[in-house]
């Protein structure tokens, strides 16, 4: 603005002199990103497959099927992240299919499976059947939902209760190792029902599983670890639903049995700091075993 001391006025002021031009605003992209959403489609194909197989009492493809469902969950998820591709929808979207291929299609396969087969036994055997089988399928949703719920402040080394793949993996696995069974008899069913209703607790527990998530693929490794990989898949390929059981089974076990070591061991360690400080060790604790009762505690 010129100073008014030189006789001149700035320039009137006018309602033209208050536009100003702003770009216009792009309106926001519509679509969806191909590549991660189709092996999430697939997860969902595999799913649906595997309950439609079991209804047609197809049990062993039902089960194959649950297994392509897990590659395909696991592939699409890391294809979002190489190619940057990650989205609102994507996470919504793999969570549905989720719940489809790893919560209703174990359920149902176990159902088709095993509940006719078990209520023969009796009216209550067949309650314990489909009870069993709608355990997991809620345990499955409540999994997915805390899992979504805590995703943003989770530690991403591990996992909060069985991931839903893992245990759907078990059940599946168990069921196809069984379709070969033409008459399982009321324990190999009591067993089938009694894995899916353990798989599905596990899932809702607070068990802490390693999610391998640290692994980089970009560092190098020796040369002899990759001989694993050849060696595992002949493993798998000799009898795949024995493999797959025991690989998945082991895996689910992993996080009770060491849950029960650490608390044997804390009781060792606490009964063996009590017998140094007690009484029978010579008479009232005193300075020297109290410091040595004290790192015992700490731990």
């Amino acid at each position: 603005m010129i100073a008014p001391q030189y006789g001149l006025r700035p320039p009137p002021f006018t309602r033209a002199t208050m536009v100003i031009e702003t770009p216009a605003l792009k309106p926001p992209r519509k679509g969806i990103y191909l590549l991660p959403n189709l092996f999430t489609t697939g997860c969902l194909f595999s799913g649906f497959y595997a309950i439609v197989a079991a209804i047609d009492k197809h049990f062993a493809p039902a089960g194959m099927a649950v297994f392509v469902a897990m590659l395909c969950d696991g592939l699409d998820g890391r294809i979002a992240r190489w190619t940057h591709t990650e989205s609102a929808f994507g996470k919504e979207y793999d969570s549905l299919a989720d719940m489809v291929a790893f919560g209703l299609a174990p359920a149902i396969v176990a159902y088709q499976w095993g509940v006719v087969r078990i209520a023969e036994y009796g009216q209550a055997w067949g309650r314990f059947g489909w009870l069993a089988a709608f355990f997991y399928a809620g345990t499955a949703a409540l999994r997915l939902a805390r899992f979504n719920a805590r995703a943003a402040s989770a530690d991403k080394r591990y996992f909060e209760g069985l991931p839903s793949p893992s245990a759907a993996a078990v059940v599946a696995a168990f069921i196809w190792y069984s379709s070969e069974w033409r008459q399982p008899g009321l324990p190999g069913l009591i067993a089938a029902f009694s894995i899916t209703a353990v798989a599905g607790a596990l899932m809702v527990s607070r068990f802490s599983y390693p999610s391998f998530k640290q692994f980089d693929l970009d560092r190098r490794i020796k040369f002899v670890y990759i001989l694993i990989v050849p060696v595992f898949f002949w493993l798998i390929a000799q009898d795949p639903p024995t493999m797959l059981l025991s690989m998945f089974s082991t895996y689910a076990l992993s996080a009770p049995v060491l849950w029960v070591a650490r608390r044997l061991r804390r009781r060792r360690r606490g009964r063996g700091a009590g017998g140094a400080t007690g009484p029978g060790a010579g008479g009232p604790a005193g300075p020297a075993s109290g410091s040595a009762a004290g790192p015992g505690r700490g731990r």
